[in-house]
């Protein structure tokens, strides 16, 4: 059975939701992200792409390059709001979808054109999306997610576009190796350098110079080159670590600061590991001088999810960590290694009052949300909080902030 593999893409997202909400935004330059002169852009609209500006780019260079643009911030849970809105569309009539990011699906729809016709079927299904959400979509089919994937940036924006099968290679040749997902910025120039600029003219290579070029990530290239890989579906993704960072607007060396920001992350990361039946036995901190150069440390610890085990392992790291008594642009907590199981007893160091302070705790957390009750040592940095379960099994937010 021949597969019917169809992409969909929200086209410029957090712009197209900024909209529904003011209609006075509609055809206006756009970006929404950071204001601060720290601050990164989460998306941007297509009045501002003729200047140059892209998803990831500084907020202060995009302002430079369009003085004229609205700067929003952005709200994480108005966009959460619409992107379900979607999965409900998208759940009520696929069989088989993989919610790869807040705006980003693949459908499975083999075998579906003995019954309905794949394109047609995928055309109604964008259709009840523009209709009941109001947001742009676009879409590509074809036999698998490479082929589609790229074959909706092509039919961008607001449209779509089928790919029949046996076409594959002909549609991707004409195209620029940048187009192909897996080649990012240091590939693209490599490739740029060896007089490539077409995926044609990786086809035409042999499989045997891609390989000794990149590796295993030269082979990968190659197939989807010739339009051949083709990457499962995966309907749930299973969280194999959390993490949180903070950017400061300005690089401090403020070590009551520091640490304080510190343990709120902390704190927030071990209440999603209890709230989400989660354990961790790896500890990381993360930092970033203001001459940019970034340091990671991390211990092994047994399994736990108890504020009172990770926040003094956490402080431990950071006081070992920061050793050349430089401003500080960035720090950052890390939990991996996660399985799934309850918090264990350890029977010398807890008490039954600790235990039910806990669920004290997280019970109003979950009643009056994650920033209702805190430690004193986390008063100073209350906007710390994720305000979504990182456990759903579906992609983190942060991943919509790619360019799109």
């Amino acid at each position: 059975m021949k597969q019917s593999i169809l992409h969909l893409d929200l086209d410029t997202f957090f712009v197209s939701c900024e909209r529904l909400i003011d209609s006075r935004l509609l055809k206006r330059p756009l970006l929404v992200g950071g204001l601060s002169d720290r601050g990164v852009v989460a998306a941007c609209s297509y009045e501002t792409r003729k200047f140059g500006i892209n998803s990831g780019m500084p907020m202060k260079l995009a302002r430079q390059l369009c003085p004229e643009a609205v700067v929003i911030r952005g709200n994480s849970s108005t966009y959460t709001k619409y992107s379900h809105m979607v999965t409900e569309i998208i759940k009520e009539r696929a069989p088989v979808f993989e919610k790869a990011s807040i705006d980003e699906f693949y459908v499975d729809l083999s075998g579906m054109d003995k019954f309905f016709g794949c394109y047609q079927y995928a055309s109604e299904m964008r259709q009840q999306i523009l209709k009941e959400t109001g947001l742009p979509i676009s879409f590509g089919l074809s036999q698998n997610k490479i082929v589609s994937k790229v074959a909706t940036g092509e039919a961008k924006p607001n449209n779509q576009l089928q790919i029949d099968y046996g076409f594959e290679k002909q549609f991707l040749a004409p195209l620029s190796v940048r187009k192909l997902p897996a080649v990012g910025k240091k590939t693209y120039q490599t490739l740029i350098n060896m007089g490539v600029e077409r995926i044609k003219t990786v086809q035409e290579m042999p499989l045997e110079l891609m390989t000794s070029a990149f590796g295993a990530n030269g082979k990968t290239i190659w197939k989807r080159a010739n339009g051949i890989d083709n990457p499962p579906l995966i309907p749930f993704h299973e969280r194999k670590s959390i993490s949180t960072e903070r950017t400061y607007d300005r690089d401090t060396i403020d070590m009551d600061k520091l640490r304080t920001t510190i343990v709120a992350m902390t704190e927030n990361l071990a209440y999603q590991l209890r709230r989400g039946n989660k354990l961790s036995c790896n500890v990381a901190v993360k930092i970033r001088y203001s001459d940019f150069n970034t340091y990671t440390k991390q211990k092994q610890i047994a399994f736990t999810s108890a504020d009172h085990v990770l926040v003094p392992t956490v402080l431990e790291l950071f006081n070992n960590l920061y050793n050349r008594r430089l401003l500080i642009r960035l720090v950052g907590v890390k939990f991996s290694h996660l399985v799934s199981g309850n918090y264990q007893i350890n029977l010398f160091d807890d008490t039954e009052e600790m235990l039910d302070l806990y669920k004290a705790m997280d019970h109003i957390r979950n009643r009056y949300g994650e920033s209702s009750i805190m430690r004193a040592a986390s008063l100073g940095a209350k906007t710390i909080g994720r305000f979504h379960n990182p456990f759903s099994g579906e992609p983190p937010i942060v991943l919509a902030h790619r360019k799109q």
